[in-house]
């Protein structure tokens, strides 16, 4: 059975995309020409959907231990990043001049997916005879 401390890296993870989620527009407007000094082409904040759910989901796979190196975690993991992505887009429609977007839940998904797939293609790594961090059952 995994550890439920596991589970805090995760639980961080969420919290920062609850307190980024819950800045009005002006205050995320505000921050844009700092991370426009260090990517010059960043024009706004939805490439940052993909960064966050795919921190989210590996922190998620560290959480869930051995069964994140499985098919069925690696959906499991999507779909709770999905739902948490719901949550949020929910959230945001009760803040200052933010509003819901489909096209962000597509880019949460999307960013969760990669980092799913990313710890199942990485899982025979750790399958190797003879390693402590992993054993297929």
């Amino acid at each position: 059975m995994t550890k439920k401390w596991r589970y805090i890296p995760a639980l961080l993870c969420m919290g920062a995309i609850f307190f980024t989620s819950s800045r009005s527009g002006d205050q995320l407007n505000s921050v844009l020409p700092w991370f426009q000094q260090m990517l010059p082409s960043l024009s706004d904040f939805d490439p940052m959907h993909y960064v966050a759910y795919f921190a989210l989901a590996l922190t998620l796979a560290y959480g869930m231990g051995r069964m994140a190196f499985t098919w069925k975690g690696c959906l499991l993991n999507v779909a709770i990043c999905l739902a948490y992505g719901v949550t949020d887009e929910w959230h945001q429609s009760f803040v200052p001049m933010r509003s819901p977007d489909p096209l962000d839940l597509l880019h949460d998904g999307m960013g969760a997916a990669a980092a799913a797939l990313l710890v199942l293609l990485i899982a025979p790594l750790f399958n190797r005879r003879g390693s402590r961090n992993y054993t297929a059952r």
